[in-house]
């Protein structure tokens, strides 16, 4: 019960419904407040309890100084939990072992239980092996369960073993569009109680969800197990970033190319840790699925939230997607009575504002790895012959780069070529080149919710198709809808037969090429790119290019819109420019371009409005959860703890919890740490713990071929995160992880300076012997450590590495907070200075001193660096708030809980 202060809780009647509701409005300063912040101070009036929420913060919040830098921290409570598979199990690994913990420490094993709603969608695990036909999909599905049937058996354990667990099961979707589509409330109605839908999710990109007005945001596993256990969310109540919309977006561009501009400018401007608020005239000009895609990027542009206020076009989706008729009644009476309706005409009071006319937005594309490096399309071939020269060796030894004459045809002319003849299974060949595009997919989260641009995408393949067109032969083209939805208006509209004819059969529901899971390459593709070293290329219409994350054998990755995707698969090398050059022939040998299959956005509107209604989405979700007879067979084990299976490769009982006490053990200092990774700017966490395929002659590689697994069951780093053995060896194995301490190698490497000379080694090996000497670890880095992915396997390994502090240049949220969670102390070197201007090689021996200075309750703003090559510095603590305090006190965030709970 609140504690209700304020006066604040009434009642809300809504037809023959009677809600409670906590008014806003009896906050002094509640109505100039930001969307995004009337939403907090909700929460906090509903869960004030004196104590970890308070009338104070409920006073601070109302009377929030825009223009501030954040200090006030708070306790935010969200709603509800959701969860993708990849991190989703790694959650359910540790809420079993904490369940053996509380029991060993003497406490009821029942207090471990979610106790807000915790869904989890199984959408990473489905590999696009198979492709080009109409089999691939069933093929996909037979695949996916025979690799990860010991990971289905132990999620459908936890669905029966713990309440409020649900689990959605493979198949269905990805896991960002089930939310919006069905598992959103937009306003939550539990025991009585109305208020805003809000969560926390184990996946980067939950904020696609902003987009239906709903606050919330990506979290590590760790922080959304903590939340699952009732554990408030610390944190300072941020930055509002206001970003108006004005304008239309002008016929032939799309959400994708708003989205990849939106993102240029807010990375530009630097919105890390903030919230950012779309406000304007033009926000009612954008349709909710343009809204969802521009939500789903908020990672990229490196935001903790990117939110649009609730107004009619938010109760059109609902309606569309099935949302019964009450519910819908209740999200316009909730917004309107609580201020929280979109006025377009209203400048609310923002931290800092930045506008964009929709008109001014030009076709474009991001890569060729990061998302943030906007490429306005016509610049694109251009921009990629300059890109490509840092991909491939630069000399004209024999077998290495040989730069044409100037005499040479232009499109050649300087530029890297290596031209290599292929030949295909059938006998016949063709030549591929740097550039060519070996993976084309429409797939993840970020596009394929999105009606407007998976209908342009299909009516591109079908002029094509018409005109004679098909994909290239070296091109691998994938379909991975983000629902059942998707095929439901394909089939209706009469599209699917194109996009087969095009390549683009459907792979699986799921979050396929853009987390890594797109297959291996054609044999005689993959042998000519490995043999003759092609800097060969991916496009796709996903979130995330970073490298070695797409394909091992890819180097350069381009995200676009889907029906680009669909051209550049066509036209089969980022040296076409696609906005002039002919993308083929026709059947009468016509060249065929860009403009003569690209639809016009009244054919697309046409195809939207007459093949997507509300039964469709009744369809897809009427019985969710159940899971098809596949699923449903699964043999699980019962009882409240698990079974552990001292065979299993995929889910393994983690060590956190070994020797733990109720007492905390006091925080020390450092002293005689090595570096075990000195790296540069934009180390995301997929170099420090990649998802995508395991290699067999890595640290990784070697224990799954030592405990009896085929290599072509090796399966992905992501499918076999609730095995603490292999992630460990998957810490920084990146194959594209450039470790400056080990100059000249790519991947997990290092140098072990327990060994004579300190050889180049395995980090995982490296690592075990300073473990075994004692020596703590620390990793050096630059600016943006741990962007990317929530990926809490990125905290966890290093932790377990024997890492102890981390000192970068600046950290992406996320990451920050998931290595406090693991008890590794975040630590940023003084501003303006980073490694190289201090002189540091990582070669030395680093101490740390003053940190135990928490040992007082307080956290110091900076601790001495010493070095034994004579380097002093005083390194920032970027422990940010007292509660992250508190986790590194008690060794993590688990440890904090655990004891927690045992104490009620």
């Amino acid at each position: 019960m609140s504690a209700n202060s304020f006066d604040a809780r009434s009642t809300l009647q809504v037809g023959d419904e009677s809600y409670e509701i906590f008014r806003l409005d009896k906050v002094e300063g509640a109505a100039r407040l930001p969307y995004s912040l009337k939403v907090l101070l909700e929460n906090l009036l509903r869960t004030e309890d004196g104590a970890n929420i308070t009338a104070d913060h409920i006073r601070a919040l109302g009377g929030w100084d825009s223009q501030a830098q954040p200090s006030q921290e708070i306790q935010f409570t969200p709603a509800r939990v959701i969860m993708q598979d990849f991190t989703g199990v790694p959650c359910v690994v540790d809420l079993a072992t904490m369940r053996e913990a509380v029991k060993e420490l003497g406490g009821d094993p029942a207090k471990i239980n979610p106790l807000a709603p915790a869904e989890l969608v199984i959408d990473h695990s489905v590999i696009a092996d198979k492709f080009g036909t109409k089999e691939a999909f069933g093929q996909n599905v037979e695949l996916e369960y025979g690799r990860n049937k010991e990971r289905y058996q132990f999620l459908r354990w936890g669905q029966t073993a713990f309440d409020e667990f649900k689990v959605v099961p493979p198949g269905t979707g990805i896991v960002h569009q089930v939310n919006i589509e069905h598992l959103a409330r937009t306003v939550m109605v539990r025991n009585g109680q109305a208020y805003p839908d809000t969560l926390v999710g184990t996946d980067s990109h939950t904020t696609m969800v902003n987009g239906l007005g709903v606050l919330g945001w990506g979290v590590g596993g760790i922080e959304a197990e903590a939340a699952m256990l009732g554990q408030p969310v610390s944190m300072l109540i941020p930055r509002v970033v206001g970003f108006k919309l004005t304008g239309e977006l002008k016929p032939g561009t799309t959400a994708t190319d708003l989205v990849l501009t939106i993102t240029e400018m807010l990375r530009k401007h630097g919105v890390v840790g903030k919230f950012v608020e779309f406000y304007g005239e033009g926000v009612a000009t954008t349709s909710l699925a343009n809204r969802a895609t521009i939500g789903n990027m908020s990672p990229e542009f490196g935001s903790t939230a990117a939110i649009f206020p609730i107004d009619d076009e938010t109760l059109k989706y609902l309606r569309l997607t099935g949302r019964d008729e009450q519910q819908v009644a209740l999200v316009e009476a909730y917004a309107k009575e609580q201020g929280l309706w979109l006025d377009p005409a209203a400048e609310p009071d923002f931290s800092e504002k930045l506008e964009l006319d929709l008109a001014t937005v030009v076709p474009s594309i991001a890569g060729p790895k990061r998302p943030q490096d906007r490429i306005v399309l016509a610049n694109a071939a251009e921009k990629f012959t300059q890109d490509v020269r840092n991909y491939v060796e630069d000399d004209d030894e024999a077998g290495k780069e040989s730069f044409p004459a100037s005499d040479a045809p232009a499109s050649s002319n300087g530029v890297p070529t290596r031209p290599t003849t292929v030949t295909a299974p059938d006998g016949s060949t063709y030549e591929i080149d740097h550039g060519a595009v070996t993976v084309a997919a429409i797939t993840s989260c970020t596009n394929t919710s999105n009606p407007y641009v998976m209908v342009a995408a299909a009516l591109v393949a079908k002029k094509a198709v018409e005109k004679g067109l098909t994909r290239k032969p070296w091109v691998k083209t994938t379909l991975a809808p983000g629902s059942k939805v998707v095929t439901d208006y394909f089939d209706k509209a009469g599209l699917t037969p194109y996009l087969d004819k095009a390549g683009f059969n459907l792979v699986g529901y799921g979050c396929t090429t853009c987390i890594g899971n797109s297959g291996p390459l054609p044999e005689e593709v993959s042998k000519a790119v490995n043999e003759h070293d092609l800097a060969v290329t991916s496009v796709l219409s996903g979130n995330r290019n970073f490298e070695g994350r797409i394909n091992p054998d890819v180097k350069m990755n381009y995200l676009a819109s889907p029906p680009l995707v669909v051209a550049y698969a066509l036209a089969g090398s980022m040296k076409v420019n696609i906005t002039k050059d002919a993308l083929g022939t026709d059947t009468e040998g016509n060249p065929v371009f860009l403009k003569d299959i690209w639809p016009t956005e009244a054919e697309v509107n046409d195809v939207v409005a007459n093949a997507i209604g509300e039964d469709m989405f009744n369809k897809s979700y009427q019985d969710v959860f159940a899971g098809d007879a596949q699923w449903q067979a699964l043999s699980i084990p019962t009882g409240n703890t698990f079974e552990w299976d001292p065979q299993s490769t995929y889910v393994r009982k983690p060590p956190y919890f070994e020797g733990m006490t109720m007492e905390t053990t006091p925080v020390s200092d450092i002293s005689g740490a090595r570096v075990l990774a000195k790296l540069g700017d934009s180390v995301t966490t997929d170099h420090i713990s990649p998802a995508g395929a395991i290699k067999a002659d890595t640290p990784a590689g070697q224990y799954l071929t030592e405990h009896g697994v085929e290599r072509r069951d090796f399966n992905s780093y992501g499918s076999r995160r609730g095995n603490h053995e292999v992630m460990i060896r998957g810490t920084f194995a990146n194959i594209r992880l450039r470790n400056q301490i080990a100059p000249g190698t790519e991947g997990g490497y290092t140098r072990d300076f327990t060994q004579d000379g300190a050889p180049v080694s395995f980090i995982y090996d490296a690592s075990q012997n300073y473990q075994a000497a004692g020596t703590p670890l620390v990793i050096l880095a630059g600016k943006e450590y741990g962007s990317g992915s929530s990926r809490d396997w990125a905290a966890k390994g290093t932790a377990l590495l024997g890492v102890k502090a981390v000192i970068a240049e600046s950290y992406e949220r996320i990451h920050r907070s998931n290595l406090i969670g693991m008890g590794v102390l975040p630590l940023q070197f003084p501003e303006g200075t980073s490694a190289e201007s201090l002189g540091l090689t990582g070669e030395e021996t680093f101490s740390f001193s003053g940190v135990t200075e928490l040992n007082n309750g307080t956290t110091p703003r900076t601790v001495k660096v010493t070095t034994d090559s004579g380097v002093e510095f005083d390194a920032v603590v970027r422990i940010d708030t007292p509660g992250e305090a508190d986790y590194y006190r008690n060794g993590g965030i688990m440890q904090y809980v655990l004891r927690s709970l045992i104490r009620k």
